[in-house]
């Protein structure tokens, strides 16, 4: 049975045996896990930490480098994006010797690198969620910033904001149901775009030759 979103938001995921780590954050838990059950990659070995590092991006490196240095596989991968770090993920990821997936967050990935690069160019007022954070939203967006108290402040924070874009990595439309009712509380216009898992999958198959 998969992790419950709550444990990966607030402990992640224990690896569980396997010859080669890919060391995640708690919001990919569920992809990777469903590419690796579709494709009998047995061999690979899942580790998340915590997703609620996301809230506080400076300790992303050092938990990274923690978790790499403790770990005993004969390969690890660090799928994990910038997310934040300001470069020192990839520096400290070169530095240890492992391979992280290219990105400057999942939104990116998830659309296909490439694919974003072009799309931001005209895009930069929009605001990304992904299945984690739709079903997690009032966990990583109205809760920490202060709008299930202070709805008064959606204004300030996302004034700048034009829509809301729903990255699907899946067809459910419970989730599609959630994602718009989100960019109503945030008074935004509603996008939702099929992504599948993008660039995560070749990164997945890399990792697991």
């Amino acid at each position: 049975m998969d992790p419950d979103d709550q444990t990966l938001t607030e402990t992640g995921l224990a690896p569980r045996g396997g010859r080669v780590l890919v060391l995640a954050c708690g919001a990919l838990a569920h992809e990777v896990l469903a590419v690796k059950r579709a494709n009998g990659w047995d061999h690979l070995d899942l580790q998340c930490l915590p997703a609620k590092l996301h809230l506080y991006p400076d300790k992303i490196t050092s938990e990274v480098e923690r978790a790499v240095k403790a770990a005993s596989h004969e390969r690890v991968f660090v799928l994990y994006a910038d997310c934040g770090t300001g470069g020192q993920l990839q520096e400290k990821c070169k530095e240890l010797g492992v391979e992280m997936i290219a990105g400057p967050h999942c939104y990116s990935f998830f659309e296909g690198n490439a694919t974003f690069a072009k799309l931001s160019e005209t895009e930069f007022t929009a605001f990304y969620l992904t299945d984690f954070l739709v079903r997690q939203f009032d966990a990583f967006v109205w809760r920490p910033m202060g709008l299930d108290r202070h709805p008064e402040l959606r204004d300030m924070y996302f004034g700048h904001y034009t829509k809301l874009v729903y990255q699907a990595q899946t067809n459910d439309p419970a989730l599609d149901a959630k994602a718009e009712d989100c960019a109503r509380r945030l008074g935004l216009a509603y996008e939702r775009r099929f992504t599948g898992y993008g660039d995560l999958v070749p990164f997945l198959e890399s990792a697991a030759k």
